[in-house]
Protein backbone atom coordinates (compact mmCIF):
# COMPACT_ATOMS: atom_id res chain seq x y z
CA UNK A 1 0.00 0.00 0.00
CA UNK A 2 1.31 3.39 -1.10
CA UNK A 3 1.78 5.95 1.39
CA UNK A 4 -0.11 9.04 0.97
CA UNK A 5 1.20 12.04 -1.02
CA UNK A 6 3.24 14.38 1.19
CA UNK A 7 2.58 12.28 4.03
CA UNK A 8 5.62 13.02 6.95
CA UNK A 9 6.66 9.91 9.21
CA UNK A 10 8.48 11.47 12.00
CA UNK A 11 11.66 9.97 13.28
CA UNK A 12 11.89 8.36 17.27
CA UNK A 13 11.88 11.62 18.91
CA UNK A 14 11.33 13.72 16.70
CA UNK A 15 14.87 14.25 15.40
CA UNK A 16 14.05 14.19 11.80
CA UNK A 17 11.63 13.51 9.14
CA UNK A 18 11.20 12.06 5.47
CA UNK A 19 8.60 13.69 3.23
CA UNK A 20 7.28 11.02 0.37
CA UNK A 21 5.96 13.04 -2.91
CA UNK A 22 4.30 11.27 -5.27
CA UNK A 23 7.37 8.11 -5.04
CA UNK A 24 10.18 10.94 -5.15
CA UNK A 25 12.17 10.58 -2.01
CA UNK A 26 13.03 13.64 0.23
CA UNK A 27 15.87 12.60 2.79
CA UNK A 28 16.43 14.84 5.93
CA UNK A 29 19.32 15.82 7.64
CA UNK A 30 20.25 13.95 10.35
CA UNK A 31 21.39 15.74 13.28
CA UNK A 32 24.33 13.05 14.01
CA UNK A 33 26.99 13.80 11.41
CA UNK A 34 28.41 10.39 9.99
CA UNK A 35 24.49 8.50 10.15
CA UNK A 36 22.59 8.27 7.09
CA UNK A 37 19.35 9.24 7.43
CA UNK A 38 16.68 6.57 5.00
CA UNK A 39 14.92 8.15 2.63
CA UNK A 40 11.43 6.12 3.30
CA UNK A 41 10.51 5.99 -0.28
CA UNK A 42 7.66 3.15 -0.82
CA UNK A 43 8.18 1.30 -3.54
CA UNK A 44 5.46 -1.31 -5.99
CA UNK A 45 6.48 -4.70 -5.84
CA UNK A 46 6.60 -6.57 -9.83
CA UNK A 47 6.53 -9.87 -11.01
CA UNK A 48 9.37 -11.89 -10.13
CA UNK A 49 9.43 -13.39 -13.46
CA UNK A 50 11.03 -16.67 -15.04
CA UNK A 51 14.59 -16.29 -14.45
CA UNK A 52 15.15 -15.80 -11.13
CA UNK A 53 17.49 -18.45 -9.28
CA UNK A 54 18.40 -18.84 -5.52
CA UNK A 55 21.79 -18.95 -6.19
CA UNK A 56 22.82 -17.69 -2.50
CA UNK A 57 25.98 -16.61 -3.94
CA UNK A 58 27.22 -13.99 -1.58
CA UNK A 59 29.02 -11.28 -3.58
CA UNK A 60 29.26 -7.13 -4.32
CA UNK A 61 30.96 -7.65 -7.71
CA UNK A 62 28.26 -9.62 -9.88
CA UNK A 63 30.05 -8.97 -13.27
CA UNK A 64 31.98 -12.89 -13.37
CA UNK A 65 30.69 -16.56 -13.97
CA UNK A 66 32.52 -17.94 -10.40
CA UNK A 67 33.34 -21.05 -12.03
CA UNK A 68 35.31 -19.70 -14.70
CA UNK A 69 36.75 -16.31 -13.69
CA UNK A 70 35.55 -14.59 -17.50
CA UNK A 71 33.75 -10.79 -16.91
CA UNK A 72 30.80 -10.34 -19.16
CA UNK A 73 31.58 -6.99 -20.76
CA UNK A 74 29.63 -3.60 -20.70
CA UNK A 75 29.57 -0.32 -19.07
CA UNK A 76 30.16 -0.62 -15.50
CA UNK A 77 27.01 0.26 -13.01
CA UNK A 78 27.38 0.62 -9.19
CA UNK A 79 24.09 -0.12 -8.05
CA UNK A 80 23.35 1.11 -4.15
CA UNK A 81 20.39 0.22 -2.37
CA UNK A 82 19.43 1.81 0.43
CA UNK A 83 16.59 0.09 2.39
CA UNK A 84 14.26 1.23 5.35
CA UNK A 85 11.58 -0.25 7.03
CA UNK A 86 8.52 2.00 7.24
CA UNK A 87 6.00 1.75 9.80
CA UNK A 88 4.01 2.86 13.24
CA UNK A 89 4.89 6.57 12.10
CA UNK A 90 8.93 5.15 12.10
CA UNK A 91 11.31 5.40 9.24
CA UNK A 92 14.39 3.67 10.11
CA UNK A 93 17.53 1.86 8.43
CA UNK A 94 16.40 -2.00 7.21
CA UNK A 95 19.58 -3.94 8.45
CA UNK A 96 20.69 -7.51 7.88
CA UNK A 97 18.26 -8.00 4.99
CA UNK A 98 19.52 -9.96 1.69
CA UNK A 99 19.36 -8.11 -1.07
CA UNK A 100 19.05 -10.35 -4.36
CA UNK A 101 19.83 -8.82 -7.83
CA UNK A 102 19.62 -10.44 -11.19
CA UNK A 103 19.47 -9.21 -14.41
CA UNK A 104 20.65 -10.09 -18.92
CA UNK A 105 23.75 -9.09 -20.25
CA UNK A 106 24.54 -7.03 -22.94
CA UNK A 107 22.95 -9.20 -25.97
CA UNK A 108 20.03 -10.05 -23.75
CA UNK A 109 20.96 -13.56 -21.80
CA UNK A 110 20.39 -14.66 -18.53
CA UNK A 111 22.62 -17.12 -16.63
CA UNK A 112 21.80 -20.09 -15.19
CA UNK A 113 18.72 -20.79 -17.23
CA UNK A 114 17.44 -22.93 -20.74
CA UNK A 115 15.29 -21.44 -23.43
CA UNK A 116 14.71 -21.22 -26.63
CA UNK A 117 17.50 -19.00 -27.77
CA UNK A 118 20.44 -20.11 -25.30
CA UNK A 119 21.50 -22.15 -22.53
CA UNK A 120 23.18 -21.37 -19.80
CA UNK A 121 22.94 -24.02 -16.95
CA UNK A 122 25.47 -23.79 -14.55
CA UNK A 123 26.76 -20.41 -15.19
CA UNK A 124 26.22 -17.78 -12.44
CA UNK A 125 27.29 -14.16 -14.06
CA UNK A 126 25.26 -11.23 -13.42
CA UNK A 127 23.79 -12.65 -10.09
CA UNK A 128 24.48 -12.31 -6.57
CA UNK A 129 23.40 -11.25 -2.69
CA UNK A 130 24.01 -8.97 -0.52
CA UNK A 131 23.15 -8.20 3.00
CA UNK A 132 22.02 -5.19 4.44
CA UNK A 133 24.52 -2.88 6.84
CA UNK A 134 23.12 -1.14 9.72
CA UNK A 135 22.54 1.89 7.33
CA UNK A 136 20.45 -0.54 5.04
CA UNK A 137 23.13 -0.72 2.73
CA UNK A 138 24.36 -3.00 -0.04
CA UNK A 139 26.69 -2.06 -3.10
CA UNK A 140 26.81 -3.66 -6.00
CA UNK A 141 29.51 -3.47 -9.17
CA UNK A 142 27.15 -4.96 -12.31
CA UNK A 143 26.44 -3.31 -15.70
CA UNK A 144 24.28 -1.55 -17.66
CA UNK A 145 22.03 -3.96 -18.74
CA UNK A 146 20.93 -5.41 -22.54
CA UNK A 147 17.56 -5.99 -23.47
CA UNK A 148 15.69 -8.87 -25.08
CA UNK A 149 12.65 -9.77 -27.05
CA UNK A 150 9.19 -8.40 -25.24
CA UNK A 151 11.02 -6.28 -22.29
CA UNK A 152 12.52 -2.77 -21.65
CA UNK A 153 15.40 -2.54 -20.06
CA UNK A 154 15.82 -3.87 -16.43
CA UNK A 155 17.42 -5.01 -13.52
CA UNK A 156 15.34 -7.67 -11.17
CA UNK A 157 15.70 -7.54 -7.27
CA UNK A 158 14.23 -9.20 -4.18
CA UNK A 159 15.19 -7.74 -0.51
CA UNK A 160 14.21 -11.05 2.14
CA UNK A 161 14.21 -10.82 5.87
CA UNK A 162 14.67 -13.91 8.33
CA UNK A 163 12.74 -12.26 11.24
CA UNK A 164 9.58 -14.50 12.57
CA UNK A 165 7.64 -14.27 10.15
CA UNK A 166 9.62 -14.22 6.97
CA UNK A 167 9.05 -11.18 4.47
CA UNK A 168 9.49 -11.10 0.80
CA UNK A 169 9.27 -7.86 -1.47
CA UNK A 170 10.22 -8.44 -5.43
CA UNK A 171 10.70 -6.04 -8.26
CA UNK A 172 12.66 -4.72 -10.93
CA UNK A 173 14.25 -1.54 -11.98
CA UNK A 174 14.22 0.59 -15.13
CA UNK A 175 16.03 3.21 -16.86
CA UNK A 176 16.39 6.37 -18.84
CA UNK A 177 15.01 5.14 -22.52
CA UNK A 178 17.38 7.70 -24.25
CA UNK A 179 20.04 6.54 -22.29
CA UNK A 180 19.59 3.47 -22.81
CA UNK A 181 19.29 4.17 -26.94
CA UNK A 182 23.27 5.99 -26.49
CA UNK A 183 24.61 2.86 -24.60
CA UNK A 184 22.91 0.48 -26.97
CA UNK A 185 24.35 1.72 -30.03
CA UNK A 186 28.15 1.02 -28.76
CA UNK A 187 29.32 -2.53 -28.25
CA UNK A 188 29.02 -5.28 -27.10
CA UNK A 189 25.48 -4.19 -26.46
CA UNK A 190 25.08 -3.23 -30.54
CA UNK A 191 25.56 -6.80 -31.59
CA UNK A 192 22.27 -7.74 -30.47
CA UNK A 193 20.69 -4.80 -32.77
CA UNK A 194 18.18 -1.98 -31.93
CA UNK A 195 15.81 -2.78 -29.11
CA UNK A 196 12.22 -2.65 -30.22
CA UNK A 197 10.48 -2.45 -26.80
CA UNK A 198 10.55 0.86 -24.87
CA UNK A 199 9.30 1.75 -21.21
CA UNK A 200 5.77 2.59 -22.53
CA UNK A 201 5.35 -0.01 -24.63
CA UNK A 202 6.02 -2.26 -21.81
CA UNK A 203 3.56 -4.13 -19.82
CA UNK A 204 5.01 -4.58 -16.50
CA UNK A 205 6.40 -1.19 -16.51
CA UNK A 206 3.08 0.39 -16.44
CA UNK A 207 2.19 -1.32 -13.56
CA UNK A 208 3.99 1.38 -11.39
CA UNK A 209 7.58 1.37 -13.30
CA UNK A 210 8.03 5.29 -12.99
CA UNK A 211 8.57 4.65 -9.46
CA UNK A 212 11.15 2.77 -10.07
CA UNK A 213 13.13 4.42 -12.19
CA UNK A 214 17.26 4.37 -11.44
CA UNK A 215 18.33 7.76 -11.86
CA UNK A 216 22.49 7.77 -12.62
CA UNK A 217 25.34 9.52 -12.75
CA UNK A 218 28.52 8.93 -14.50
CA UNK A 219 31.45 7.96 -12.40
CA UNK A 220 34.34 6.64 -14.66
CA UNK A 221 33.84 4.52 -17.66
CA UNK A 222 30.07 4.32 -16.07
CA UNK A 223 27.93 4.87 -13.84
CA UNK A 224 26.26 5.08 -10.57
CA UNK A 225 22.93 4.66 -8.90
CA UNK A 226 21.36 4.84 -5.69
CA UNK A 227 17.95 3.39 -5.22
CA UNK A 228 16.12 4.25 -1.80
CA UNK A 229 12.94 1.94 -0.81
CA UNK A 230 11.00 1.98 2.00
CA UNK A 231 9.44 -1.42 2.95
CA UNK A 232 6.06 -1.53 4.85
CA UNK A 233 7.07 -4.82 6.41
CA UNK A 234 3.69 -6.63 8.22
Amino acid sequence: MLIKRRQVLEFLGGSAAVTLVGGLDKPSTSANPGIITPACVVRPQQTEGPYFVDEKLNRSDIRSDPSNGLVKPGVPLQLIFQVSQVGAGLCRPLAGAAVDVWHCDALGVYSDVSDRNSNTIGQKFLRGYQVTDANGRVEFLTLYPGWYPGRTVHIHFKIRTNASPSYEFTSQLYFDDALSDRLHAQPPYSAQGQRRQRNNQDGIFRRGGEQLMLSLTPQGEGYRGIFDIGLQIP
